[in-house]
């Protein structure tokens, strides 16, 4: 079965109180969403930096150097050597010289999710990629949105005991985990926290936010479920309210009631806003009340951990002090992680002496400060709204795989599962070649 792969000890863990039978009725998010693609894999580390500062000095450090020891800095792995003959990413205007005769500037870092609500700068490179996923750089356009499924974390023993009914899942155990779906509006590198993979389903299967990445009749399905017509972008608002975790994947529930779908519709909008940094509304994400985590004491130049006070709602770094920050953004997690420890985490973790990932900031970036400060509030918000996604990921009458496949919606055929044909544009290929698409 396709879908997220399971964590290790997931089938151990699924017994028939986290994964009751009627859950298994529900439609797979793999299903209703049926192009995915899986997590990029980059070979090397040090193409992905915190800051565009960062990676240029790493690039002119790279490139001043010739034969073994640009090799050794390179880090070369079975895909990519300084020798491999490769493409340039769709949309990208890089070298497409053997990397070991590179000798240009460096090339414009592009924005870029690394992980759940982290996004820091990579260089777009395809010599420095072991696998780019280059289907997704085709798409990768304004109106897209990529969603990110998580990879499945069981809850704690016991914790499937939380909810029977219309979805016994382990509400409990599976909020403790964190959400299912994510959103990111930049190229995301696909991977949960814990290291599991996850899979990246674009909304659009082609640019200009043409085509949606839905299985064909659902949309039609929808709009007769609920009396008005139903666009992609409301049913991923839906589906950011609903979906839920499971070892086969997220599921879906798809309720009867039009108020329920209208309700969890406003949620799940509201849901994605905050994702996405208000590109939606037009409005940065603010805490209610006038509320708003300020630097109470300036934050060391290498902060050593990060600690939380809950009585005085203030995160540590070291002997730095930022507050208020509510509890919800301290405990937000995702695939069962603290995301603002692992946000500290990417950018304090040590590095191997001499190599590019030890080229870095002499100190701690007052950039990073004002990123933290945005993410607290953007955790804050999200946290504060979890509770309000169990109704909806527990709704009545949710249509089942039969219903769908009584419908026509289902099963799902296998050109909808591979990318559309994007021939609107060139690329270039090895050693100056044009590709051939």
């Amino acid at each position: 079965m396709r879908g997220v792969t399971e964590a290790p000890g997931a089938e151990a863990a699924g017994t028939e109180h986290d994964v009751p039978a009627l859950d298994d009725l529900l439609p797979l998010l793999d299903d209703l969403v049926p192009w995915s693609v899986a997590p990029l894999r980059f070979g090397r580390s040090w193409i992905v930096a915190p800051d565009v500062r960062t990676l240029r000095a790493r690039w002119d450090r790279l490139t001043a150097t010739e034969g073994a020891e640009r090799e050794a800095l390179f880090r070369p792995s079975r895909a990519r050597t300084p020798s491999s003959a490769v493409a340039a990413l769709p949309g990208q205007r890089t070298g497409t010289a053997r990397f070991a005769r590179e000798s240009g500037p460096c090339p414009e870092a592009v924005r870029f999710a690394y992980g759940p609500f982290d996004e820091q700068w990579l260089l777009p490179d395809h010599r420095l990629i072991d696998n780019a996923r280059p289907e997704l750089w085709r798409v990768a356009d304004e109106p897209q949105i990529f969603a990110v499924e998580q990879a499945y974390v069981p809850g704690p023993s016991g914790t499937g005991a939380a909810g029977h009914g219309a979805a016994g899942h382990g509400a409990a155990g599976h909020r403790a985990a964190g959400p299912a779906l994510l959103v990111t509006a930049v190229l995301p590198e696909g991977r949960s926290p814990a290291g599991r993979p996850g899979r990246i389903r674009p909304l659009f299967r082609r640019p200009g936010g043409r085509e949606p990445n839905l299985a064909p009749g659902l949309l039609p399905f929808l709009t007769r479920r609920y009396g008005h017509e139903v666009d992609a972008r409301e049913w991923l608002a839906w589906t950011l309210a609903a979906a839920l975790p499971s070892p086969a994947g997220c599921r879906v529930p798809l309720p009867a009631d039009p108020e329920v779908w209208a309700a969890g519709v406003a949620l799940g909008r509201e849901l994605a806003d905050v994702q996405l940094r208000g590109a939606l509304s037009g409005s940065k994400p603010r805490l209610p009340g006038g509320r708003r985590p300020y630097v109470r004491a300036a934050v060391p130049a290498r902060p050593e951990a990060v600690t939380y006070e809950a009585g005085e709602e203030t995160l540590c770094l070291g002997e730095g002090r930022i507050s208020p920050v509510p509890p919800e953004a301290w405990e937000f997690r995702v695939g069962g992680v603290r995301v603002l420890e692992q946000w500290f985490a990417q950018r304090t973790a040590p590095a191997e002496p001499g190599s590019l990932e030890a080229i870095g900031p002499v100190g701690w970036p007052q950039e990073w400060t004002s990123e933290l400060l945005d993410l607290v509030t953007v955790l804050a918000l999200l946290g504060a709204r979890e509770p309000e996604r169990a109704a909806f990921t527990a709704a009545s009458g949710s249509a089942t795989r039969e219903e769908l496949q009584a419908a026509g919606v289902l099963p799902v055929p296998d050109r909808a599962r591979r990318p559309a044909s994007v021939l609107d544009h060139q690329e270039e290929g090895p050693e100056g070649q044009f590709a051939l698409l």
